[in-house]
């Protein structure tokens, strides 16, 4: 049966319109450009130190106007929680155990999560006098087990040791009461080695010895030891090694006649 023209236009135009919506809804959907996704900061989730007091005031926001919770201490240990630049510097948000939290310059920490941190804590400890020095150094040495800096910075540890023990030798044979001694019966050696001026040393893990004779104190050694023990190739072994004789010598010492 031929259907009129009228009628067959309208059924070929329906069946076009049919098939151009079915396909439509069958077209993939063609995803929309995203927001390209923040890259997380690189040093948040690690662990620093806080080595420059000079720098280590916490602040409440990123700035070196903003207000400060509390000037951190050497040897205080911080996670990382964020990273932001402002006033020229970079700071670092962090959480410093027990309770405290805020914002700190990055300049003030070090830790092995930063390239060249080691050499930077090395520079700062040649630039640093008196017992920062010596604390700086001790730092440095917990921080940075296998730094090619680290046989450098044992040699000078064990010298600075050393020229602490002379000093502290002459200040308890100045302060220590002869008399006082003697009546007590103690053994002198127990005096020199529960003198005061010690306790901040042994803090720092330095160990003083103490000649009854000479009645000088001399650093133990470990530092030097460790020297010649882990880094024998060194150029400082050698120096190491002359260290530990004088040592030896030092402590074999008997009083002038």
């Amino acid at each position: 049966m031929k259907l009129p023209l009228p009628i067959l236009f309208l059924l070929i135009s329906f069946i076009f319109s049919v098939s151009a919506v079915a396909q439509k809804r069958r077209a993939p959907r063609i995803a929309g450009k995203t927001a390209p996704v923040a890259a997380k900061p690189k040093f948040v989730g690690t662990s620093a130190v806080i080595i420059d007091e000079k720098l280590a005031v916490l602040r409440m926001k990123p700035s070196l106007f903003a207000d400060s919770v509390q000037r951190m201490r050497r040897g205080r240990k911080v996670q990382i929680l964020d990273e932001k630049e402002s006033d020229g510097v970079l700071f670092f948000r962090v959480s410093a155990p027990p309770s405290s939290s805020g914002w700190v310059q990055s300049d003030a920490v070090f830790g092995k999560f930063r390239r060249g941190d080691d050499e930077r804590l090395a520079r700062l400890v040649q630039s640093s006098e008196g017992f920062d020095q010596m604390e700086i150094a001790a730092n440095f040495l917990e921080i940075y087990p296998d730094s090619t800096f680290r046989p450098a910075i044992l040699l000078m540890f064990g010298d600075l040791a050393e020229e602490t023990a002379a000093k502290l030798s002459r200040d308890a044979t100045r302060r220590l009461d002869r008399r006082e001694m003697a009546a007590s019966g103690a053994p002198l050696h127990s005096f020199y080695l529960n003198f005061v001026s010690l306790d901040r040393y042994r803090k720092l893990g330095v160990i003083f010895l103490f000649n009854s004779n000479s009645k000088n104190f001399h650093y133990d050694g470990a530092s030097w030891r460790e020297i010649i023990a882990k880094f024998s190739q060194s150029a400082e072994a050698a120096e190491a090694q002359k260290r530990i004789d004088s040592l030896k010598q030092n402590l074999e010492k008997r009083p002038a006649q």
